[in-house]
């Protein structure tokens, strides 16, 4: 496993180890040791998974304090193009975005920590998006940023987006909670 920072202070893409034979692939996807060693959360109280058509975008999600988390997705089968905002004031890089490439073929990782919004766009037939919370879902403290309000060249302008993600507040409006802490790995 592979520990790779991004220009986004606290967020990584980690590169799994992946095992390949004829039987197929194993992929060890979390190691409490490694995390502990970098400094990530390593307590998760939540575990779940969305299975998702071609042309789906889903987000860009995060719950606000104090039911804020750390997220860690990793594509399972298929191929995502996944992104993060940050919605921290006091960043370096408070509105910027971040995107990446995740597939079951490449084997990686994204960890999220708390104050950075999340989406991901389906870019195979289908894609399972593995995720893990360091909190458990609360509805009352979901929130989400309009999908196309912070300049992520999305494969598609036209994708296939719930009716919620679709009235999400827009970047340039949203009132963040969140506080850049520079002490984050």
């Amino acid at each position: 496993m592979q520990l790779h920072s991004t220009k986004i202070p606290g967020c990584f893409e980690l590169e799994l180890n992946v095992f390949q034979d004829q039987r197929g692939r194993f992929v060890k996807i979390f190691h409490r040791d490694i995390f502990e060693s970098h400094h990530l959360e390593t307590h998760f109280a939540e575990a779940y998974y969305s299975y998702s058509i071609q042309n789906v975008l889903r987000g860009l999600h995060f719950q606000i304090p104090p039911k804020d988390h750390t997220k860690m997705v990793h594509c399972a089968q298929g191929e995502v193009i996944d992104a993060v905002v940050d919605l921290r004031i006091g960043s370096p890089t408070y509105g910027q975005f971040e995107v990446f490439e995740l597939s079951a073929e490449k084997g990686n990782l994204i960890y999220i920590p708390p104050g950075l919004a999340h989406g991901f766009y389906t870019a195979s037939e289908v894609a399972l998006l593995m995720y893990q919370v360091s909190t458990v879902y609360a509805p009352e403290h979901d929130r989400g940023l309009l999908w196309n309000s912070a300049g992520i060249p999305w494969p598609s302008s036209n994708p296939i987006i719930s009716e919620k993600d679709q009235e999400w507040t827009a970047l340039a409006e949203f009132e963040t909670p969140f506080i850049y802490e520079s002490s984050v790995s």
